[in-house]
């Protein structure tokens, strides 16, 4: 085989050629779609096939029975489950039941909500893993904040919270009022 007569593609142009997936339901091309939550496998053959699927397919975990525990609502056993949101602890007797476990949350140094004048403000953790304060007369108070609440009140307004900030000039004190956030001197 002399130079002229070598193949213009190596044995990697397999890699080359456009990979792709068949829609198991329909059996039309699946393609990488973008949507608010971001990307999924979509069929091309949409609106007349829905189907999707995760790029990623994340290991699912089994319930795992809690030995020991009791359901308070209807003696069923508990168990560790995963959800849409992460790891719970729920009733193994779902949908029948739908108790689940929920985090006790501790005061923060007993400051008051300043909206409803009833809660206390307790430590969160959203869905992402942040932490916030929010007040425990939830739902009814919806009054949260993103930084540390401190017991003070504003010097400029006169609004009953202020927010611990650490600034690059050290720790300052902020009106947790959205209208006022002034700095305490």
């Amino acid at each position: 085989m002399s130079k002229s007569d070598k193949p213009l593609f190596s044995h990697h142009e397999h890699a080359l050629e456009k990979a792709y997936e068949v829609c198991p339901e329909c059996g039309s091309e699946l393609s990488i779609k973008r949507g608010k939550a971001g990307a999924f496998w979509g069929c091309e053959n949409f609106p007349n096939c829905n189907y999707t699927r995760a790029i990623i397919e994340h290991e699912r975990v089994d319930d795992q029975e809690l030995p020991g525990s009791e359901c308070p609502l209807c003696q069923s056993t508990l168990a560790v489950k995963q959800g849409r949101y992460g790891m719970f602890i729920g009733c193994t007797n779902y949908p029948e039941c739908h108790h689940i476990e929920h985090e006790e949350h501790a005061a923060v140094a007993d400051v008051k909500c300043p909206a409803c004048h009833k809660g206390n403000l307790q430590e969160r953790q959203s869905r992402f893993g942040k932490k916030f304060y929010a007040c425990d007369g939830y739902p009814k108070c919806k009054f949260a904040v993103n930084h540390e609440p401190v017991a003070g009140s504003c010097q400029h307004c006169g609004f009953a919270l202020l927010l611990k900030r650490q600034m690059a000039s050290g720790e300052k004190y902020q009106c947790a009022n959205k209208k006022c956030s002034e700095f305490q001197t």
